[in-house]
This record gives C-alpha cells, sequence and structure tokens, in this order.
C-alpha cells in the first residue's frame, strides 16, 4: 500500500517549519514528504533592508533547504492551481513542463506577494522589496543612479537620480528606507563630483503615523531619527501616478526621481484564488485547527491564511508577519499528524512577542513582550531576535560575521550587475501573472 502524501506549497517560514518538524514527528514509513518551491532556499524576509544596504550577504539569508530537510522531496517549480475535488495540485516546474501532483493532506503555505493598488504607473515603474533578487537588484540600482548622476553634466537629471521615493511606512518600509539612506549617504562621500546636499529620501504612507504595529511613542522616536539624518515624510498621503520620472502624490506635489520603492504591504499569494472555499480579507478562511473549511484535506498557514487569533479573543486573525508563520508552520505539523494518526487536533493559539525594527546606525525600537526600546538597547534586542530567528547555526554565523565586518570595516559601493537584463516590474520578479486565474 503507498504511503499518504502530504504535500507543502511554499518555502517561507511556515512551510520549511512543518516539514521540519514533520521529519522529526513521522517514521520513514508514516508518510511521504513533498515540498513545491521555486528556490532551494528558505528566505529570511526581515533582513532584506540589510541585503540591499549591503550590511550582509544574499547567501546569509538564504538558508539551504538541503540543511534542514532530509527526508523531503524537494520539486523546484510553482504551484498554478488546487483542485480540492481530485486532490491534485497543477505545478510548473522551473523549466516549463506542466503537470498534476496528487496529494492525500495539503498544506498550503505560499506566503504573499507584494500589494498592488490600481495606481497607474506602480506596477511598470516601481521597485519591491520581497525577494532576494529584488533586494540585489534595488542594491545594484540605487549605486547605479549615484554613478549616473555623477556622470552627468545635467543638473534637473542629476537632483531625479538623486530622489528616491520609499512608499510604505510598516516596518519594511521603514528598515529599507532607513538602511538605503545610510548606504548613499556614505557612498556618496566617494563621489567627489557629487554635491552631498543634494541627496534627498522621501518616505510616504497614507497612515498618519509612522510604525503604527509598534506603537505611537516608538513610531514618533523612530520617524525623529530618521527626520535627523534627513528623510523627509509625507503621510496621510499616497502615490496618484507614476511615470519613469516623477511620482505624483494625493496632495498634489510631484516628486521628481528615478527611483519608486514600494513596500506598501503584502496580498495572499495568487495560489489561494484558485481553491474553492471562502477568503478573509484576501486570504484562506480557516478554522483555529489551520484547516480549510469545505476543502478535504487542506490545511493553510501563514501570510495566506486568515487564521483566527485566539490570543486576543476579538474575532480578528493573525498578522502576516514571519512570528506567527514561523509558529503556525509547527502547529500545523502536529495537526497534520493528528489527522493521519486519527487523533484530536489543537488549535493554534500565540501571544505576539512584539516586533523590532532595526534602524542602522546603532539605532532601533523594539517592543519586546510590551516594553519599550530604542537606540542602542533596541537594536541589540532587534539583532538579537533575528539571530535566535535565524533557522540554522551557520545562517546566525554567516549574519553576525557579516555585521561585524560592516561595523569594522564600513561597506564597499559596488554594482554587482547580477540582475542586469532581467525586466525590474514587481509583476516580473514575483512571477504574479503564473497563476490560473480564479
Amino acid at each position: 500500500m503507498p504511503r499518504p502524501r502530504i504535500l507543502v506549497i511554499g518555502a517561507g517560514f511556515a512551510g520549511v517549519e512543518c516539514l521540519h518538524r514533520l521529519e522529526r514527528l513521522l517514521k520513514p514509513g508514516e508518510a511521504e514528504l513533498v515540498l513545491v518551491s521555486p528556490h532551494d532556499y528558505q528566505l529570511y524576509l526581515p533582513l532584506l533592508p540589510h541585503v540591499a544596504a549591503g550590511v550582509v550577504t544574499p547567501q546569509s539569508v538564504a538558508v539551504s533547504l538541503r540543511r534542514r530537510l532530509r527526508r523531503t522531496r524537494y520539486l523546484p517549480g510553482f504551484a498554478l492551481g488546487v483542485d480540492t475535488g481530485r486532490r491534485q495540485v497543477t505545478v510548473r516546474t522551473n523549466e516549463g513542463a506542466e503537470w498534476e501532483l496528487g496529494y492525500d493532506h495539503l498544506v498550503l503555505a505560499a506566503g504573499s506577494t507584494t500589494r498592488l493598488f490600481d495606481i497607474p504607473g506602480v506596477t511598470e515603474h516601481a521597485l519591491g522589496m520581497k525577494t532576494l533578487a529584488q533586494a540585489a537588484y534595488l542594491r545594484d540600482h540605487v549605486i547605479g543612479q549615484l554613478d549616473a548622476a555623477a556622470a552627468t553634466n545635467d543638473p534637473e537629471e542629476r537632483a531625479e537620480r538623486l530622489c528616491f521615493v520609499v512608499v510604505g511606512g510598516g516596518y519594511a518600509g521603514t528598515e529599507t528606507a532607513a538602511c538605503l539612506e545610510l548606504l548613499t549617504r556614505e557612498a556618496v562621500r566617494r563621489f567627489p563630483h557629487v554635491d552631498p546636499s543634494l541627496l534627498s529620501w522621501h518616505l510616504v504612507d497614507i497612515a498618519p503615523r509612522l510604525l503604527p504595529e509598534i506603537g505611537e511613542r516608538l513610531g514618533d522616536a523612530a520617524m525623529a531619527v530618521l527626520r535627523g539624518r534627513g528623510i523627509e515624510f509625507s503621510l496621510n498621503t499616497s502615490v496618484a501616478r507614476v511615470t519613469p520620472r516623477t511620482v505624483e502624490l494625493t496632495d498634489g506635489r510631484t516628486l521628481r526621481t528615478r527611483t519608486l520603492v514600494w513596500t506598501a504591504g503584502v496580498a495572499a499569494s495568487p495560489l489561494v484564488h484558485t481553491v474553492d472555499t471562502d477568503l478573509v480579507r484576501g486570504r484562506l478562511a480557516t478554522t483555529a485547527e489551520l484547516t480549510v473549511p469545505g476543502a478535504e484535506g487542506v490545511f493553510a498557514v501563514g501570510d495566506a491564511a486568515a487564521v483566527p487569533d485566539l490570543a486576543k479573543d476579538d474575532g480578528s486573525i493573525t498578522p502576516p508577519t514571519a512570528q506567527h508563520s514561523q509558529r503556525q508552520g509547527k502547529a500545523v505539523a502536529l495537526n497534520v499528524a493528528a489527522r493521519l494518526r486519527g487523533t484530536a487536533m489543537r488549535p493554534y493559539f500565540h501571544r505576539d512577542l512584539g516586533l523590532v525594527v532595526d534602524l542602522g546606525g546603532g539605532y532601533a525600537v523594539s517592543r519586546p513582550l510590551g516594553v519599550e526600546l530604542s537606540g542602542l538597547p533596541g537594536q541589540a534586542v532587534a539583532r538579537g531576535y533575528h539571530l535566535m530567528a535565524l533557522p540554522t547555526v551557520t545562517a546566525r554565523t554567516r549574519v553576525l560575521v557579516n555585521w561585524a565586518l560592516n561595523a569594522t570595516t564600513g561597506s564597499d559601493f559596488v554594482s554587482t550587475g547580477f540582475q542586469d537584463g532581467r525586466p525590474a516590474t514587481l509583476p516580473d520578479f514575483e512571477h504574479t501573472g503564473a497563476y490560473r486565474p480564479a
């Protein structure tokens, strides 16, 4: 009799944690473990701003699946659609072939993509910070703008190339603006033909406050520090239109720039729209046990799932954070094993431990277990949290060494050219056009 197949879609925090725990829970003969993901690594997403700024190397935050998963069969490719009636997933390999993959138990941990709004020009001209390739591309692009500004004799072009705009005042956008502003401020000293006073950074967000997730006092403290570095803020403001050389804001202003970094939230993977079940705020509705109602044998976790937040007891769902994804991955492994063995499943329950926002330059804001910290103490907590959250000793060592080298020797400002010649749009990097229509 063939072993039941447990199919996991996605190699993010939730998917890899699920398989890592299942390899420990299940005996080799109990089930076949299969993972579908386009990349053979687990990306530690919270440190992407450090990659874009050159503080850590891309390899340091790309944790090899083969270091963590020893019994799982890895299939490189994209899951394009789910047929819950036939218990099959349509997979497109990285080489372009399509085939159907059956399952007995399916864990949808497909993650999220950058949330795009119906704003003219964003899809064509904005740069993202959701993948390793985007972070590497953004670093090359920013350094390239400094090179081009130094080379041109046109004052208008120079001003455009030295103006950088980040949309999104959450932790992703704030860390990206903070880390890249430090990069350009340090780099411009190596460009004798560029006036440092022409360098400008703008952070735009529709919310009335910076970092609403971390609280008013810490948000104001972070904003004061970034203002002191020269970053300008446009709150209660959105983007009306984007062109190759301008960003038009809803308050009537136009920023002349060649760089727009879009970090205005995330949306569940388009794969969720191929599942014939209910959605909550664009994510798959689940029970507290992480099962998908109406889809036999299907579980959903992470950014793709609307999981009831039992710790709040107010009907809310868990936010799409790495912290919840990692813990849901462990919880769903227990429940998949319970379903396989015919035992009782457990509801997912986790109290949020707080957020950390590393602004670089010896400053961070953190709220571990409700305790508000800023400055060097905040950064010590932020970096300590990241080191503990990294899934392998090798990754922790690499990141720690990178931080130490950057602190003692400073940064180099090299445009690697790894992403030259490829389309730079958000849909191209995140492959959002590959999925089956809803």
